[in-house]
């Protein structure tokens, strides 16, 4: 077995590594939300006034997995990130170890943030929509399966959302992205944010008006953020040249 075969089969063995402690994390989380999801299930439904209903016994199991599921994968994505980090450590200089070793706090900060703006923004608003459109004329029936998938469909999407400043922020920290491609594509990344609000909230302009306009801040906060870590790279190169 020659080096570069060595070397390949070293890097599978990392990754393998990588993989079963971001896998470990996973399943303690889950196991701990697990334990405790009877009080998280009173938490998220201490606000709304219907029963929800069950159609089945496995549904109950469903609703356990689930919600033990998502706080897993909160829970998780701080290890996840360090764990890449360990992964390309070896290939970044020192100085691009410590910028992104910085991000790895930010990742889970923003994916919490982008929860609670769905939870307490968005997913209020779009459910008393979707009930002011039976105006009487039906019997408000609820199952936990349908219930849940609607709420995390509404929370979960903007917690991946709300990483694209620090995403932005590390690929141009890395040289992989500049500010002037950002603002040549504006009208392209407006057009997928509009269409991206539009598929995730309900058929009235008021909501997609709620949803744009944090999405094009995200978006213009973002090219802010690369100007200013372009800048700063750069002018740090001028004074080592």
């Amino acid at each position: 077995m020659n080096s570069q075969d060595m070397d390949f089969v070293g890097h599978l063995e990392e990754l393998r590594k990588r993989l079963i402690i971001v896998l470990g994390t996973f399943i303690l989380f889950f196991t701990s939300a697990f334990v405790f999801v009877e009080d998280i299930y009173r938490w998220l439904m201490k606000e709304l006034e219907i029963k929800l209903a069950i159609l089945g016994p496995s549904d109950i199991l469903w609703m356990y997995f689930l919600l033990a599921a998502v706080v897993a994968i909160a829970g998780t994505i701080p290890m996840a990130a360090c764990q890449v980090w360990l992964f390309v450590r070896p290939a970044l200089t020192e100085k691009e170890r410590k910028v992104t070793l910085a991000y790895i706090p930010a990742l889970f900060f923003l994916f919490i943030c982008g929860i609670s703006f769905g939870y307490f923004v968005i997913f209020p608003l779009v459910f008393d929509f979707l009930l002011s459109l039976s105006d009487g004329m039906f019997i408000d029936f609820f199952t936990t399966e349908k219930y849940f998938q609607f709420l995390i469909h509404m929370t979960l999407p903007f917690g991946f959302l709300f990483e694209l400043p620090i995403v932005i922020m590390f690929l141009t920290s890395l040289g992989m992205l500049k500010p002037y491609q950002l603002q040549k594509n504006r009208k392209y990344s407006y057009f997928v944010l509009l269409i991206t609000a539009v598929l995730l909230t309900p058929p009235d302009l008021l909501s997609d008006i709620l949803v744009i306009i944090p999405l094009l801040f995200l978006y213009e906060c973002s090219l802010l953020l690369s100007k200013m870590v372009y800048r700063r790279k750069r002018i740090k190169l001028e004074v080592v040249a």
